[in-house]
């Protein structure tokens, strides 16, 4: 059958129970109600759930919540806040409408948002992202950690990748580069490559960096998760959810400013107000403007940030939301150090040999690199009936690389000297994403399922007008310079000079599309109250056109992308144990096949690649949600993964497989009041099981590169104080600890380790209802660290913020 034909097969029957079981519902009822503080003040963040049903709300900055109600009957009503006592209330639902409760809960506004600013979340509440479905955290069986707004402010967080500190088993490994394609930072995540690629559950756009003006929370989703989110980009080892901050029907914000050592200099705005009386239509903007010079002797960003953002709630049962978000972003980057041409032995086995000088950055200010990009996202969200809910999204992006993009290579070995490459890129690219999604929340035979039935198009075009690849100039790790072999003159580290070196190396002149149609089901069954089952598959059909100016350069692909789990709570809303089967999978472009002498044979095209994971664990959220933890096992197995053929350089074959395991823990406390920790552990095994003896990317026994230390560690601990003179006043003070990391894992080439490193954090801050103020020291002992990618990175030494932020 063709995968079309399969796939609107898949869809018409995921959606015919639907379309049955809808036209049998009842009219919905719903909740709704504001909760405040002793001292009348609207209270956010507060968690509303139903007893015994497992659904409910989270309060906006208002303290207004929605609970869509499926049945009549009395329910009982649970309002909590971490760290607060929880307050219960009854109410009786007969009939469709609109029905009323409120809430107080103890202490003032102030005490709650010290609460909430210090915990960062609700651990437990309701998420609507991680599983495309309203689900709690005890209730998803898949691992997801969060890092909020308020958690990086209390940091003075100011670039995205700095978030990830507070995550357990990620880490950085190469910076944003800004060129065209894979041009944003790089994480480890279980082994594998991940970056930020979705905003709010969809395809979003990066080649540079992201800006935290705009972001209310970041999710890291553990595992392989193509089953929901696709296999448009890498998600074996999970991935890296943005969720951007929404607009509420109350006036405020904060205008903030920090500084800082290199230069920094960050102005803030977050400003919200309803658009006229009825509370219909209100509206939020945020925005940064960002300058900062590098730690090294050359390098700088400058970059501007605007997101504005709308709602308009219809009626009760229809909200249309509309998000975008503008970055003009330019930098002058530090060249990329890879010490190997992954075929020789290695002249410098270690980070003494190699005696890189960490201040300095290979480039000038004058080569630059520019990353102009957009993300626009429009949400119709339609409350069929009590018990189904239609959320129809459309996804616009483009992005920019523009500029002088520059690398050092190891390609004369056997001696100290490198070449340094440059190029001029000119790559854009564009996406669109449309989706229908259909929530139902219903019991059939006395077992509530809460189900996602969606319908997926993605789209995306990449034209390329870059030039080609120059060696500019020779360099050694500590700063000497020669000219390249060919030339009796190094080439000055100049825009025109780099322009004049690169006029004479022609222009790529791409043109590249594909999509893919995709059809997803999952439902999350209750057996019993404690015990839940999830069944989740998704059927994906991947087009591309390839090459435009080449007619034999398209194909399509067909995979199907199962995920089952399990959760067991044997204590109801504080313990659950999981299960998961995850899996996650990338399409495989054909490629060219060649005999020994390198005559041209054929074109051999290849199956997805496939990554799957059995992972188990515990989840458990106790003393009021005052000990929050999760501690779970995993092993992910990636197979069919095509590698040059032992027998033949120029041919590829697949079968290739990887395996990766390991364990990780989370725990987020508030053990008194005034005190929050967040601490993680991971521990990460990786290596290539199938592959080929001979090829530094695939051989067997060794790790496939990108992997990141070991051994993460992550600790943050504040302390407010809550009483007296002192009072709002606090301390800060954790790190990140990251184990000695093989960089390069390669017989033929030898081993290349990057040192163990510890770092320590510390913070002063003021935080009352109006102000903010924040002293943050990072690299407080002045650790010289690295990461790398089969690279060496230089990371910053000692550095400080200094912030004010005013809210109204």
């Amino acid at each position: 059958m063709n995968p079309s034909k399969l796939l609107l097969h898949i869809a018409l029957l995921l959606i015919i129970p639907f379309t049955s079981s809808i036209a049998q519902q009842k009219p919905a009822a719903t909740l709704r109600g504001t909760v405040t503080t002793s001292d009348g003040q609207p209270a956010a963040g507060v968690t509303l759930r139903l007893k015994d049903k497992n659904n409910g709300a989270a309060t906006g900055e208002n303290g207004e919540y929605r609970i869509a109600i499926s049945e009549e009957g009395t329910y009982t009503v649970i309002a909590s806040a971490v760290g607060r006592q929880t307050v219960e209330k009854t109410i009786r639902i007969d009939g469709p409408g609109t029905f009323r409760l409120d809430f107080v809960l103890s202490g003032n506004a102030e005490q709650l948002k010290e609460v909430v600013v210090l915990s960062g979340r609700d651990v437990n509440k309701i998420d609507r992202f991680a599983a495309k479905m309203p689900l709690t955290n005890l209730e998803n069986p898949q691992i997801y950690n969060t890092v909020s707004s308020e958690v990086m402010k209390q940091q003075a967080i100011v670039n995205f990748d700095d978030a990830m500190r507070n995550v357990p088993g990620i880490v950085r490994t190469w910076e944003s580069t800004g060129r065209g394609g894979d041009g944003a930072s790089y994480f480890a995540l279980r082994g594998f490559d991940a970056q930020p690629v979705l905003y709010n559950g969809l395809p979003g756009l990066t080649s540079g960096n992201l800006d935290p003006a705009g972001v209310e929370e970041i999710q890291v989703l553990k595992g392989p998760s193509g089953t929901l989110f696709g296999g448009s980009f890498y998600s074996y080892g999970g991935i890296i959810n943005t969720i951007t901050k929404k607009p509420y029907f109350t006036t405020g914000g904060e205008v903030a400013y920090q500084a800082g050592s290199f230069g920094l200099n960050r102005v803030t705005l977050d400003f919200n107000t309803p658009l006229g009386e009825q509370e219909k239509v209100a509206m939020r903007v945020n925005a940064a403007y960002h300058t900062e010079n590098s730690f090294q002797d050359a390098g700088f960003k400058e970059s501007f940030y605007v997101a504005p953002s709308l709602v308009y709630q219809v009626n009760d049962r229809l909200s249309l939301h509309l998000n975008a978000e503008i970055l003009q972003e330019e930098r002058a980057l530090a060249s990329i150090f890879f010490h190997s041409d992954r075929v020789s032995p290695l002249d410098f086995k270690n980070i003494a040999e190699l005696n890189l000088n960490n201040e300095l950055s290979f480039t000038s200010d004058e080569l630059t690199i520019k990353n102009p990009r957009y993300n626009l996202q429009a949400l119709a969200v339609y409350q069929l009936s009590s018990e189904w809910t239609s959320q129809t999204v459309v996804s616009q992006g483009r992005v920019r690389s523009d500029g002088i993009y520059s690398y050092i290579w190891d390609d004369d070995p056997g001696n100290e000297w490198f070449s340094q490459y440059f190029h001029n890129e000119d790559q854009v690219t564009n996406t669109l994403d449309i989706q229908q999604n259909f929530n139902g929340d219903f019991n059939i035979g006395g077992m509530r399922n809460r189900v996602v039935v969606g319908l997926e198009y993605f789209n995306r075009q990449v034209t390329d007008q870059g030039s080609g690849w120059a060696v500019g100039r020779k360099v050694t790790p500590w700063g000497d310079v020669a000219p390249p072999a060919d030339t009796l003159e190094t080439v000055p580290m100049t825009a025109a000079s780099i322009d004049e070196l690169l006029a004479g190396t022609g222009t790529t002149n791409s043109d590249i599309a594909n999509s893919s149609y995709s059809a997803y089901f999952s439902n999350v069954l209750n057996v019993t109250p404690q015990l839940m089952a999830m069944v989740s598959l998704r059927a994906d059909y991947f087009d591309s056109r390839g090459e435009k100016s080449a007619e034999d350069d398209d194909y399509d692909q067909f995979a199907l992308s199962p995920k089952f789990g399990l959760v067991y709570q044997p204590v109801p809303d504080k313990v659950s144990l999981f299960a998961n089967y995850m899996n996650a999978f990338i399409n495989v472009a054909p490629r060219q096949v060649f005999d020994e002498e390198g005559n041209y044979l054929s074109t051999r095209s290849f199956k997805p690649e496939h990554a799957n994971q059995l992972e188990f664990g515990v989840k458990a959220g106790l003393f009021s949600d005052r000990l929050f933890g999760t501690l779970s096992v995993y092993n992910i197995r990636v197979s069919d993964r095509v590698y040059p053929d032992p027998a033949n350089t120029f041919n590829s074959v697949q079968g290739g497989t990887v395996r990766s395991q390991g364990f990780e823990i989370d725990i987020q406390a508030h053990p008194v009041e005034g005190l929050n920790l967040l601490a993680g552990y991971s521990y990460n095994d990786i290596e290539t099981v199938d592959g080929n003896n001979t090829d530094f990317y695939s051989e067997p026994g060794r790790s496939p590169g990108g992997q990141g230390p070991q051994n993460l560690a992550n600790f943050w601990a504040t302390y407010t104080f809550t009483r007296g003179p002192v009072r709002n006043f606090g301390i800060g003070l954790g790190g990140n600890y990251g184990s000695e990391y093989k960089v390069i894992d390669n017989s033929q080439t030898g081993d290349f380790y990057l040192p163990a490193y510890t770092l320590l954090n510390a913070s002063l801050f003021y935080n009352s209802s109006r102000f903010r103020v924040t002293f943050n020291v990072n690299n407080l002992t002045d650790e010289v660290y690295y990461t790398g990618y089969w690279s060496v990175n230089p990371q910053r030494p000692r550095n400080f913020i200094a912030g004010f932020a005013y809210k109204f």
